[in-house]
C-alpha cells in the first residue's frame, strides 16, 4: 500500500490548516446546553460556507468532492486545530452515508445541504428500553396511513435528541424480526422528548415518544421491510470509518505526551504507547480508505476499529486522570475521560462487537 502523500493531497491540507488556523473560535459551551447548542450551529454553518463542513459530499450537497484520503486529512487538521465537537455528526457521518447509497436523489438534495448547514440537527433513534445491542427486537411500530405513515412507540438513547430537529431510526412494519423492519426519517417537533441527564448532569441523550407521529412516504430511506439491511450500512459506518476519525485520537494522543512528558518514567512508557496505538490505527484507516476508494466493502471488519478506539479512547483518558490526580477536575480531560467511558458502549457494545469478530471474521462457531 501507499502510504506516500499526493501533492493535491498536501496543497488539501495546508488550505484546511491555514483556514482552520484563522477561524477554530475558543472554546464553546457544552453543545448539550441550548446556548452551547447554538453556538455549535452557528460553528458547522461556518464550516458550511467555507465548504469544509462535510468535505467528501459531491459539490451539489455543500462539499468539495474530496476523497475518503482528504477527509482524513480534513479530520487531522481538525482535532489538531483543537476545533469544536461536532453537533452534526450523527447526520453527516452516519445518516448522510446512508442517503448516498439508499435515498432517492429527492432525499439527498432535500436533506444533504441543510444537514451541512446545521439548518437541520439529528437525533440517532436507534435503541428502545428492551432493544439495544439487540436491535431487531425493537417493538416501535409504523402503521400504513393515507400518504404515508403513523410512528409509535418509545426510543431511548437518542444521541443529541434534546435539542435536535430530526431523527432517523427503525420501526416495525410488519411481525417478521429482521424483515419487517423499515427504516424512516421523522421530525422532533411532534415527538414527546424527555431529556437524560449525564453524569455531568447535561442532556446528552433523550427518550422518544411517539404517539401517531405523521410521516409521508417521502420520509422512508430504502423499501418497506429493507430496514434492517440499511440499518447495518449505517452501523458500519457508526463502527468503522466515519464516526471516529483517527484525527480525534490522534490529537488526544500527543496532549497526552505532553501531559507525560515529566511524569514517572512507567506513566511516561504508558502515554508514548498510547501514542504508538494511535499511529497505528491511523495507518489501519488509511489502509481502509484507500480499499474503500478501489470499491472494497468494510464489512464485518467494521467492529474491530470500533473495539480499537473505544478501547484506545478510554485507555487515554484513564492514564489522564492518574496523571493529573486531584487537578483533573480543573481541566478539558475529565470531560474527556466521562465521555471515554461511553465508548465502549454505544456504536454496539464491545461485548456484542467481540462476538461479531468472532463469528464472521474469525469463523469460531457459536
Amino acid at each position: 500500500m501507499d502510504l506516500d502523500y499526493t501533492r493535491a493531497e498536501q496543497d488539501f491540507r495546508a488550505e484546511v490548516r491555514d483556514w482552520l488556523a484563522g477561524h477554530v473560535p475558543g472554546p464553546l459551551p457544552s453543545m448539550d446546553t441550548p446556548e452551547g447548542f447554538e453556538a455549535h450551529r452557528a460553528w458547522e454553518a461556518l464550516l458550511a460556507s467555507a465548504r469544509l463542513s462535510a468535505v467528501s459530499w459531491p459539490s451539489e450537497y455543500g462539499g468539495r468532492g474530496a476523497s475518503l484520503v482528504e477527509w482524513l486529512i480534513f479530520e487531522e487538521e481538525y482535532w489538531a486545530a483543537g476545533a469544536p465537537a461536532r453537533v452534526t455528526q450523527n447526520g453527516v457521518f452516519l445518516l448522510a452515508p446512508t442517503l448516498m447509497a439508499f435515498g432517492t436523489d429527492e432525499q439527498r438534495h432535500a436533506w444533504l445541504p441543510r444537514m451541512a448547514r446545521a439548518d437541520d440537527v439529528w437525533a440517532q433513534a436507534w435503541s428502545e428500553p428492551e432493544a439495544g445491542s439487540d436491535l431487531a427486537a425493537l417493538t416501535s411500530r409504523a402503521v400504513r396511513a393515507d400518504g404515508g405513515w403513523r410512528l409509535y412507540g418509545h426510543k431511548t438513547w437518542s444521541s443529541r435528541a434534546a435539542y435536535a430537529s430530526h431523527g432517523f431510526g427503525l420501526f416495525r412494519t410488519s411481525g417478521a424480526r429482521h424483515k419487517g423492519l423499515t427504516y424512516f426519517l421523522f421530525p422532533l417537533d411532534e415527538v414527546t422528548v424527555r431529556p437524560i441527564a449525564q453524569l455531568d448532569g447535561l442532556p446528552g441523550f433523550a427518550e422518544l415518544f411517539l404517539d401517531g407521529v405523521f410521516v409521508p412516504d417521502s420520509m422512508v430511506v430504502g423499501e418497506e421491510g429493507d430496514g434492517w439491511r440499511i440499518a447495518m450500512a449505517t452501523t458500519s459506518s457508526e463502527r468503522g470509518l466515519t464516526l471516529r476519525s483517527p484525527g480525534r485520537f490522534l490529537a488526544t494522543a500527543d496532549r497526552l505526551v505532553t501531559l507525560a512528558r515529566h511524569a514517572d518514567p512507567v506513566l511516561a512508557d504508558q502515554a508514548a504507547r498510547c501514542w504508538t496505538d494511535a499511529e497505528a490505527y491511523r495507518l489501519h484507516t488509511f489502509q481502509t480508505a484507500r480499499r474503500l476508494m478501489a470499491g472494497e466493502e468494510i464489512g464485518p471488519a467494521a467492529s474491530m476499529g470500533k473495539v480499537f478506539w473505544s478501547e484506545l479512547d478510554l485507555r487515554m483518558h484513564t492514564l489522564a486522570m492518574e496523571l493529573l490526580g486531584e487537578r483533573a477536575g480543573e481541566t478539558p480531560w475529565l470531560d474527556g475521560f466521562l465521555f471515554s467511558l461511553a465508548g465502549p458502549i454505544y456504536a454496539g457494545t464491545n461485548e456484542i462487537q467481540r462476538t461479531i469478530i468472532a463469528e464472521r471474521i474469525l469463523g469460531l462457531p457459536r
